[in-house]
């Protein structure tokens, strides 16, 4: 495939789940707020915020939180964001330091990502830290490749760093064996543990790395999950990534396999500046209808949020 061969670095980029606003702020909708908060251990973490009509009437509303992929940012599934808000729910995504189309300095140490949407949602629920008033026990996760990853570590999934190592040392060829070959896992800075019992249900599309997660702490999961997958997958294939998570779960998972779709499928929609920009990202396979797909996606998204929370 084209994007193995080109330069790694440029292809940490290319992984983004994002549209590369700043740049062009046309291809992607901007939140209803966008805001920093602090991170205990040095910095800030760059966040947007879509509400739902009447938010501030001072009632309790149920919260998403968005995981994006490895170099992305908040603004990449601006759309599933949108659809959710509509449909009543408070929704905030973040960029994760380190990890984003600016910054990439830590994109394979994985399990710094859930303290991250942990510290979004600490903020997001101190009495009037936001536009609405969230409900502490109606709160989702939704993440999408190195988010998947993220949202399965939020839900419980124990990851261990030494499974990664072993994957790579056969599958070398690998997309994410190629970025971790040019910025190796900091092993003794791992994260393993990344619970967090205030997500109550979660959605979970192309995940990163399932193989990563522990057998017994993917049985202890008993949460709802929605699990999707790109039939033809080239960035995370099979059997690898989605289907450890899908097998192992305490609770099976409502599982959708999509056909003839590709892991960048999960990205919105592309405008035509944007496909000219990064065709690598917006291109789908023949007669693979993304737009389609997204309008079915959203809605069950928002139907799984709305039976679950």
């Amino acid at each position: 495939m084209s994007i193995l061969r080109k330069p790694l670095v440029l292809i940490a980029a290319l992984a983004a789940c994002m549209n590369l606003a700043p740049a062009a702020p046309v291809l992607a909708q901007e939140a209803d707020r966008v805001f920093r908060f602090a991170d205990p251990e040095g910095g800030e973490i760059e966040a947007g915020l879509w509400l739902p009509e009447g938010a501030s009437d001072g009632l309790p509303r149920p919260l998403v939180v968005i995981s994006h992929g490895n170099g992305g940012w908040y603004r990449g599934h601006h759309d599933t964001a949108e659809a959710l808000a509509d449909a009543g729910f408070v929704v905030a995504s973040l960029t994760h330091p380190g990890d984003n189309w600016q910054d990439d300095s830590r994109s394979t140490q994985l399990s710094d990502r859930p303290r991250h949407i942990s510290l979004l949602i600490d903020h997001l629920t101190q009495p009037g830290a936001g536009l609405a008033v969230i409900d502490p026990g109606r709160i989702g996760a939704f993440g999408f490749s190195a988010g998947g990853f993220t949202v399965t570590a939020l839900a419980g999934g124990v990851s261990d760093p030494a499974r990664i190592q072993r994957h790579c040392d056969e599958q070398p060829a690998f997309f994410a064996c190629r970025l971790f070959a040019l910025q190796p896992i900091d092993a003794p800075a791992w994260r393993p543990h990344g619970r967090d019992p205030r997500i109550r249900a979660a959605v979970i599309a192309g995940p990163a790395l399932g193989l990563a997660f522990t057998d017994e702490s993917l049985a202890a999961v008993r949460i709802p999950i929605q699990l999707w997958q790109a039939a033809d997958d080239e960035i995370l294939p099979a059997p690898f990534n989605a289907e450890p998570i899908r097998d192992r779960l305490g609770r099976p998972p409502e599982y959708h396999l999509i056909p003839d779709a590709t892991h960048y499928d999960f990205l919105p929609p592309c405008a035509p500046e944007m496909f000219a920009a990064l065709p690598v990202l917006c291109r789908s396979q023949p007669g693979f209808d993304r737009a389609a797909f997204h309008r079915m996606f959203n809605h069950q998204v928002v139907r799984f949020f709305r039976e679950t929370l």
